[in-house]
């Protein structure tokens, strides 16, 4: 892989992905994204692996699209390139996934943070979907993810100025987890992911699916899906072994099964 870094054993059962090219701000191409979507597929399906963090550097999560990929392109063009397609694998991620951002976090950088499910920022974190800028607009999920997570009024001004938001007012809107100086961000994260890993990796999966699944169907609908998830868990070992070590006043060992 020449545009990430894995690091399957980052700490227990939490692996560490870094987008790698700085020169560029980790401008998102379609190698980059191609090696991201392989990789998650691959931890996925990693035993050992219970949650993914997923970082840049300081300087930037990822400032963008990779333009330069685009420029001169027509709309056949992109319709045969279908780079989106790479998206859609990447939303289908099992395992917890956390975004840990710091510096630039824009268009499709932005984008990316928010397919994963939180977002850890650093005190210098820039947000925006500043793809109006030059003459588009978001489609990687920015005009959709966004507007869910901090609401029609502020997502369309975004989206129609190009603004970039800080990262307190990400949190103030509800976009990101929690701030954190600069150089305690990855930390951060680490932290969420090792309470997260602590726990039954099949309802953690279960659970994921469920609350995703309330952005995308009615109350009602909603609620069955989760009851039938719930049911689920009583399938596997880790639930013996929840309740029994509840019942015992005991740390409980989950396996994942």
């Amino acid at each position: 892989m020449e545009f990430i870094k894995v690091n399957t054993q980052y700490k227990k059962h939490i692996a560490l992905i870094n987008l790698n090219r700085p020169k560029e701000l980790n401008a998102l191409n379609l190698q980059l994204m191609t090696e991201l979507k392989d990789t998650l597929k691959v931890l996925d399906e990693d035993e050992n692996v219970r949650v993914i963090i997923l970082t840049g550097n300081e300087k930037a999560f990822a400032a963008g699209a990779d333009i330069k990929q685009m420029a001169g392109k027509t709309a056949i063009d992109m319709l045969n390139v279908d780079q989106f397609s790479t998206w859609d694998q990447i939303k289908k991620t099992k395992k917890p996934l956390i975004a840990a951002v710091s510096g630039f976090a824009l268009g499709g950088g932005c984008e990316l943070a928010m397919t994963c499910d939180m977002i850890v920022a650093s005190e210098s974190a820039k947000f925006g979907q500043p793809e109006i800028k030059i003459g588009v607009m978001p489609g990687a999920g920015g005009t959709q993810r966004l507007t869910r997570a901090i609401g029609k009024a502020k997502a369309m001004e975004l989206v129609l100025t190009g603004n970039f938001i800080s990262a307190e007012e990400a949190m103030h809107y509800g976009l990101v987890n929690k701030v954190v100086p600069t150089e305690m961000y990855l930390e951060a994260a680490a932290e969420l992911a090792e309470q997260i890993a602590q726990m039954s990796p099949v309802a953690a999966k279960l659970a994921k699916e469920s609350v995703n699944r309330a952005f995308e169907t009615h109350l009602d609908e909603g609620l069955h899906f989760e009851r039938k998830n719930f049911y689920l868990t009583f399938a596997s070992e880790d639930q013996t072994e929840g309740m029994e070590a509840f019942v015992e006043k005991r740390k409980p060992e989950f396996k994942g099964k």
